[in-house]
């Protein structure tokens, strides 16, 4: 007995250690002339576990089973099965896949006839609503890695060596970003997704978290667009099986081939013009399931992506149960920008798949990415044995390189000698540029004003210098604090103040900060600021405009901010403040032009010069909410991190002017509410913006000009772009004490239009129009209407400004966004 129960625990220990046991398959797959297909996939037979081969072909599966059938496929190449009978030893096993022999032996083309690719594609569009919503629901692990790399550069930018500064090789290229993670994904119909990143690596980055999202890799082709926020361009795409696919596309049938029963028809696709908003490649299409098989497509800069060239996105499917979900995603890019010739690609591998599974009741929220801290704590190991991918030689080189120098980066010695070659102090810093001196050990930053914007002038303070320097601490996960001192003198009303500010960002996860200032200041009258202290010197000294008022004050405050909850973001300060009316006290000019002359820095007597308000003291406390609807998040150790939401955001205010608290003159009452939404996808029209917002004052006892409702108008020929600023309002007149109403929209066509004519098609323009509106009692019914082109961070618009029916202005309007 006691013999036949050792001999059933030792066969007990063996068969466990059989189950327990994992055997490793790796090789290379090639075509039949012996070149590597790169990222090729291996899938274990009857399930969704598989990886992909690198870009030289080499794959590596791992497997707990002694028998088991792998299936290699590629797009465009016959799938190749191979059984296998696993022993304790690592199995070498190389595939060579053929090319899939798409024939047209059976279709007849008419001269004049429509090419039967067009009755494919419509059987398929037909069906497009029922694959887009037959899976309401799955869970599947994601790995995602993702590779950036130089491929050409100046030798200097900026006077800077581009070698020396990147880390390139002697042809100054090389590998940029380098990073690998794993994520649970979960997703429910109609947009709810939830992911958990359980490890995640960057080369040369130990401490950081890769910035890989499995949502970003998502692209569904049964959907009519395609690539809506990608920020690829500031429009969306029409897939080649959309509902209206036909007005866009041309289709061509190269062949069918038969897979496991299965007719594939290989059906090529370009766009019917050339620079509409489409794809153009291959896509494969399953004869009577009229589904999607796999799709190797690009864009190019003719369809209007912009810094790429050319972005190639290829997807294959795997057979989960009855349905095709995406087992591989790639989105490979490459460009060329001011010399810099980069390429690279993102890849996605999808296994281990639940169809329609039910999650239970408040298993999503609006965190749809939680990163840990744990999650790039994993070994060299731990990747070894569990990457999908095998690294490439250059990819192993660069791990290994850069990792070794991110551990030397935190020793002082290195991180001094870094210092004191980036800290040297040179004239062209101090005066153009600003000055930094940078202690990355202890984690310590000073930055000086560059001398050129110190040096100001204007018709209060004459010729006036204003400087200051800001100190910065940073502490563990993105908590810091700051102080900075400022400083001001003008040479005309010889008035010298100086102020001392400073913060504390305490939280990221709650987004929360205190701060506080006190001192002195020369201010604008306007609370918005009126334009920035450069343009209002140069228009004053030389075209004799002084667009800008001030005032001076004396002042305290504190505040705080900090989210109550998801979306919903508070903050409270109390401010006093000694409030001095201003008047001017220079004269100079660069050039005296005739029957023109400075106006009073009351902007209400603007040729006489008096005081707009007596000496007073304000207390006041102002508390802000601000909530978006449909706010999701991502979460990670270093802080919450929101993303763009498509659902508008409320903001409402109050603010009190509090009568006899430190011996204040002021007594108000004021509450303010608005409505906001960027970038309102609208396909392929472009996008919306709008912001409306309405307030009054409850109480106006007692309030003084700098404590009116101000909004942000406009007198300059250029100005920065802000949806909410009018382009010709007056900085200062239309200011209330009373009540108001504003609303603001523009609409973005991004090249609908342009895009059309041939002269403009090259410049890649943006066509866009837009409307503000002001009533208040002293303002009513006032309107702007404007149109213009932009590209990138430069607009030009021409618009009409009315006072009720009457026009009052016109004229163009240069916008810069940097």
């Amino acid at each position: 007995m006691t013999k036949t129960l050792k001999l059933f625990a030792a066969l007990l220990f063996w068969a466990n250690l059989c189950i327990a046991q994992q055997f490793s398959i790796t090789g290379k797959i090639t075509d039949k002339e012996g070149l590597a297909i790169p990222f090729a996939s291996v899938i274990i037979k009857n399930t969704s576990k598989g990886v992909s081969a690198n870009e030289q072909g080499i794959y590596s599966i791992k497997t707990d089973h002694t028998e088991i059938t792998l299936v290699f496929k590629a797009i465009g190449y016959k799938n190749n099965e191979k059984q296998l009978q696993l022993t304790s030893a690592p199995t070498t096993l190389n595939c060579v896949l053929e090319a899939e022999q798409y024939t047209l032996n059976s279709v007849t083309i008419k001269a004049g006839g429509e090419d039967p690719a067009y009755r494919i594609i419509r059987e398929t569009i037909k069906k497009r609503k029922y694959h887009l919503n037959e899976v309401n629901s799955y869970s599947r692990d994601v790995y995602i890695k993702g590779l950036q790399k130089l491929v050409g550069a100046p030798k200097k930018f900026f006077g800077r060596d581009i070698q020396k500064m990147l880390s390139l090789d002697t042809n100054r290229s090389g590998i940029l970003y380098l990073s690998e993670s794993q994520s649970h994904y979960y997703f429910e119909k109609p947009n709810k997704i939830k992911e958990e990143m359980f490890s995640s690596k960057v080369s040369g980055r130990n401490n950081a978290f890769s910035y890989n999202k499995a949502s970003d890799l998502q692209i569904n082709f049964y959907d009519n667009l395609l690539l809506e926020s990608s920020g690829l361009s500031s429009r969306s795409f029409v897939s080649p099986i959309a509902d209206n696919a036909l007005f866009y596309y041309n289709y061509k049938l190269l062949g069918s081939s038969n897979e496991n029963n299965v007719i594939i028809h290989k059906i090529a696709v370009e766009p019917k013009r050339k620079n509409d908003p489409a794809f153009r490649g291959i896509v494969y299409i399953a004869d009577e399931l009229w589904r999607l098989t796999g799709v190797n497509v690009n864009l190019t800069s003719d369809a209007g992506i912009n810094l790429l060239d050319t972005l190639n996105i290829t997807q294959q499917f795997v057979k989960v149960d009855q349905f095709y979900m995406p087992s591989t995603i790639q989105f490979g890019f490459n460009g060329n920008v001011l010399g810099f010739k980069f390429k690279g690609y993102y890849v996605g591998m999808f296994s281990n798949y639940t169809v329609n599974q039910k999650f239970p009741k408040d298993f999503f929220s609006s965190e749809i990415l939680k990163i840990t801290k744990a999650v790039n704590k994993k070994d060299s190991l731990y990747w070894a044995e569990n990457r999908p991918i095998p690294l490439t030689q250059e990819e192993k080189l660069d791990y290994k390189k850069k990792d070794s120098i991110a551990v030397l980066k935190e020793s002082k010695h290195y991180l001094d000698s870094v210092e004191k070659a980036n800290n040297n102090f040179t004239l062209g810093k101090i005066l153009i540029t600003s000055y930094s001196h940078n202690n990355r050990y202890e984690k310590t930053r000073y930055d000086f004003d560059p001398l050129i914007r110190s040096v100001l002038f204007n018709t209060v303070e004459g010729f006036a210098l204003k400087y200051g320097v800001t100190f910065t601490k940073r502490l563990e996960d993105r908590k810091y604090y700051s102080i900075r001192p400022d400083v001001r003198y003008g040479f005309a009303n010889k008035t010298f103040t100086a102020s001392l500010s400073g913060n504390f960002y305490y939280d990221p996860v709650k987004r929360a900060q205190i701060g506080g200032s006190f001192g002195s200041s020369i201010s604008d009258l306007n609370n918005y600021g009126s334009m920035d202290l450069l343009s209002n010197s140069i228009n004053s000294l030389v075209f004799e405009t002084n667009l800008s008022k001030f005032y001076k004050k004396e002042f305290g405050d504190v505040y705080a901010t900090r989210e109550l909850a998801n979306g919903l973001q508070a903050y409270l300060s109390l401010s006093f403040a000694n409030n001095h009316a201003l008047i001017n006290h220079s004269n100079t000019k660069i050039r005296d032009i005739a029957d023109k002359e400075y106006t009073s820095n009351n902007p209400f007597t603007p040729d006489t010069e008096t005081y707009l308000f007596p000496d007073y003291r304000s207390a006041k406390i102002t508390a802000q909410l601000s909530y978006t609807f449909g706010q999701k998040y991502i979460t990670r150790p270093d802080g919450k991190f929101y993303t763009e939401s498509k659902y508008p955001r409320i903001t409402v205010e109050y603010r009190k002017g509090i009568k006899n608290l430190f011996n204040s003159d002021v007594d108000y009452d004021f509450i303010s509410a608005e409505i906001s939404k960027d970038n309102i996808s609208s396909g392929l029209w472009g996008y919306s913006s709008f912001a409306i917002g309405g307030g009054t004052f409850l109480n106006n006892n007692s309030v003084f000009y700098p404590d009116f409702k101000h909004f942000r108008g406009n007198k300059s020929l250029v100005f920065p772009p802000n949806l909410r600023k009018f382009r010709y309002l007056d900085f200062y007149l239309y200011s209330t004490s009373k009540h108001y109403f504003e609303a603001h929209y523009e609409h973005n066509f991004a090249g609908f239009i342009t895009n059309k004519i041939p002269l403009l098609r090259k410049l890649k323009l943006e066509e866009y129009v837009g409307v503000n509106f002001l009533t208040q009692p002293d303002k009513r019914n006032y309107t702007e209407f404007f149109f213009g082109l932009q590209r990138l961070l430069f607009s030009v618009s021409y618009g009409y400004a009315y006072d009720g029916n009457k026009k009052v202005q016109q004229g163009f309007r240069i916008a810069y966004g940097f």
